[in-house]
Formats: structure tokens, sequence, C-alpha cells
């Protein structure tokens, strides 16, 4: 399956960010036994609060389930965009979010945009602002989202049900057309997003 981020799944990403791997910092305790035990202990709390604090991309959204043709998400108020792929033009809406802001701000934009198996994306060149509350794991088909870790704009319009173990996207809005209209291209394109007459 060929992915257009270079994401790694959660358990990944946070082991080597912190440098190790959980089984590296078991061999590396001196002392077998009550230290043993509390860095067993401080890794599950670790995991625990993890699990606790990870948003995906359903957590506050607006969606609907009856018509799987069409973008899971629904948003009927923002900032409507074009976006051309060739002779297709893909309409979106953008949300009011701090990176949606600073996008609407770049329009009009060119980004080259590669088809993958789930999504088109491609680098915008320069990484946006966004809070932090905002990041998320996964995302909804028919989702527009921007990568925090790189700058990466997608249109996402496949395996929802197998997003939430891939991090670092903003969602900044939804086409609003049909899957298919996006699903059936192929190929790359410089794609022109500009904003909505």
């Amino acid at each position: 399956m060929l992915w257009c981020f270079l994401w790694r799944p959660a358990e990944t990403a946070q082991n080597e960010t912190e440098g190790s791997s959980p089984e590296a910092t078991q061999e590396e305790s001196s002392t077998p036994g009550a230290e043993e035990t509390e860095t067993e202990g401080n890794e599950e709390s670790e995991e625990t609060e993890m699990e606790e604090t990870k948003r995906v991309a359903s957590d506050g959204a607006q969606m609907q389930t009856d018509d799987p043709s069409m973008p899971t998400r629904v948003l009927e108020e923002g900032t409507r965009i074009n976006m051309h792929f060739g002779d297709t033009v893909i309409p979106g809406i953008l949300n009011d979010s701090t990176t949606a802001q600073a996008f609407i701000e770049m329009l009009p934009l060119t980004v080259h945009e590669s088809r993958y198996s789930h999504d088109f994306c491609g680098s915008m060149g320069e990484s946006l602002p966004f809070d932090e509350e905002d990041e998320r794991y996964g995302w909804l088909n028919g989702d527009i989202a921007i990568g925090t870790d790189v700058p990466w704009f997608t249109i996402l319009f496949a395996d929802e049900d197998i997003s939430e173990q891939y991090g670092n996207l903003v969602n900044i809005g939804v086409i609003d057309c049909e899957l298919s209209r996006i699903s059936d291209l192929d190929g790359s394109y410089d794609v022109l997003i500009e904003l909505a007459e």
C-alpha cells in the first residue's frame, strides 16, 4: 500500500522520539527488581496517558454515515475553494482553524499532487501554524488536511477505518462533492487551489 506521508504508527514515532524502545529501557536498567518494576509502571502510565489524550479525526466532528459515497465529515459553513485537477474541479470548504486561515492567506496556490492508495497529496514547501488541540490521528474520508511534521497538503478519500494509527494531521476542511470525483482520478497534477467565486 502506498502512503503519501512518511507517517509512522504512533508507538513507533513515540519510541523514536524518546530515543529508545521499552525493551532497551529495561535492558539498560542496572539493578533488577524494584527499579525494573518502577520503570515498567512508568511506561504503562505513559502509554495510558497517551491513549487518554490521543485525539482522533472523529473527535468533535459533525459526521454523516448514511451515504458512503459522500465525505464523512459535514461542514456547511466556511471558506469555499476550488481545486483544479486538470479539467476536473474539486470543490471544498475550509474551516476556521488557525491552520486553515493561514492556508487561505496563501491562495491562490499551486501544489504538485500525486495519487496514492487513499489520497492525493504533495508538499507545500513551508509549514503552517497549528493549534496543538487541532492535531489529530487519522482522517475521515473526504478530509482536506495539512501535515504538521512535514508540510503536506492532502485530500483523503479512503481508508478512514485504518487511519487512526497515523498522526501529525490537522484537518482544514472537506471536499464538497462525491468521493469518486477525486478517487477516480489517477497520476499527478499541478493543482491550482483558489477561492471560489
